[in-house]
């Protein structure tokens, strides 16, 4: 019962945390025109989240038992070139090709 108690102690402050980071951005500065400094920094947001969710997966993936797959390094590889060269999109979509395109050929 305590277990429970603190998974929705925890839920209800995350969303009441998550609720107040967009309020700041929506409520607060929503009909205001956003300083370009805080632009600049905001465009770097799906660069500093997609390694941080993506890494794990790469480097120890549940599916392999947690060894190192060649295919997913590769595949992790061809998302850094192409998104070092067009957008977030065409790297997730890159990367994804090369995964199930070196599946499908090597297994």
């Amino acid at each position: 019962m305590i277990a429970q108690d603190i998974f929705w102690t925890v839920t209800i402050l995350l969303g009441i945390g998550t609720f107040l980071i967009r309020f700041s951005f929506l409520g607060i500065l929503g009909d205001r025109r956003i300083p370009e400094w805080i632009m600049a920094h905001l465009r770097y947001t799906a660069v500093a989240i997609f390694p941080a969710l993506i890494t794990p997966h790469v480097l120890w993936p549940e599916v392999t038992g947690g060894t190192i797959d060649p295919n997913r390094l590769i595949a992790a590889a061809a998302v850094f070139l192409v998104g070092l060269r067009f957008n977030a999109v065409f790297a997730i979509v890159a990367g994804m090709g090369t995964l199930y395109l070196l599946r499908y050929l090597f297994g």
